[in-house]
């Protein structure tokens, strides 16, 4: 009996079962599109591993002997399992079913990456997404060293060498405090802003970059008095007058109702960003991975 796992095979398991359903092994060969005497030996290895008949031939089909019987119950249980497995892994290779890693920039996080989620979820509800907040540049270093399936991140210069894909795009205004000289204005340019104090990100933030590039485009440096590293408290230093900043207008939007700010659109044309999501190799991301990136890539 102990060589039933190492000996017994699926395959003769499974066309055992065929006999028992069609009590004939001619039919049954049939229906496996074998041959008889082929499956007539499958049926007699089955027996010699067991040391008992498991059929009974008879001239017009087979009957099944207790023991028979009981090697049935087992081999249907042992099939189940087998294609309820089979059913489970189709899952994961048409990405209905595993883990996505994902690291993001701020503006991605806050702004879109909530809806288009749950959006995501609806259609794959056993797919678990990992996200991480990180800066643009960080995001990039992540993709490369491969530490993530994907990343969403401001479309910078650094994207080069790796597979951009275009997300979604995002405008930047200006906020300033309600009572700000500018705060009645309908659009500005960067030149009516760059002398202000400036409430800006720490660290390495893309929009950070940006603006430090193109005050020096018009001969200026940006007077940064504060630094954080949330939207939240870039938009509170605002409400208290500690200076004025620059975000993405959806974000904006979520604090008019709360804080004592005014957003002013920014009428240059590199308010208009792009965010888009790399990879190294689309063609090599997991099935869950790519299910989600087209997914997002296929956003209106």
């Amino acid at each position: 009996m102990n060589q039933l796992l190492r000996k017994l095979d699926l395959t003769s398991l499974r066309l055992f079962v065929a006999v028992c359903q069609e009590r004939n092994i001619a039919r049954a060969a049939e229906r496996e599109c074998i041959t008889s005497s082929a499956v007539s030996r499958r049926i007699s290895e089955i027996e010699a591993l067991i040391g008992l008949p498991i059929i009974v031939r008879e001239s017009r089909g087979i009957s099944v002997t207790p023991v028979g019987a009981t090697v049935l119950r087992h081999a249907q249980a042992v099939i189940a399992n087998i294609e309820g497995m089979e059913a489970e892994l189709s899952q994961y290779v048409t990405g209905a079913k595993g883990v996505v890693n994902v690291a993001a920039s701020l503006s991605a996080v806050v702004q879109f990456l909530p809806e288009d989620i749950a959006g995501f979820r609806r259609v794959f509800p056993d797919v678990d997404i990992e996200v991480e907040e990180r800066t643009s540049t960080n995001v990039l270093r992540s993709v490369r060293e491969g530490g993530i399936d994907f990343g969403i991140c401001n479309e910078i210069p650094a994207v080069e060498g790796l597979e951009p894909l275009p997300y979604r795009t995002d405008r930047l205004v200006l906020v300033v405090p309600a009572a700000h000289r500018l705060g009645t204005a309908t659009t500005v340019r960067l030149a009516d802003f760059v002398d202000e104090q400036f409430v800006g990100f720490g660290g390495d933030a893309a929009l950070m970059s940006l603006l430090c590039q193109q005050a020096q485009a018009i001969g200026k440096d940006l007077n940064v008095k504060i630094r954080v590293r949330s939207l939240d408290a870039l938009c509170r230093m605002v409400h208290v007058q500690l200076g004025v900043t620059v975000v993405p207008q959806q974000i904006g939007e979520l604090y008019l109702n709360t804080l004592n700010i005014r957003l002013i659109p920014i009428a240059e044309p590199w308010s208009a960003r792009s965010l888009v999501i790399v990879c190294r190799d689309r063609e090599r991301l997991t099935a869950p991975a790519a299910a989600l990136v087209n997914f997002l890539t296929n956003k209106p």
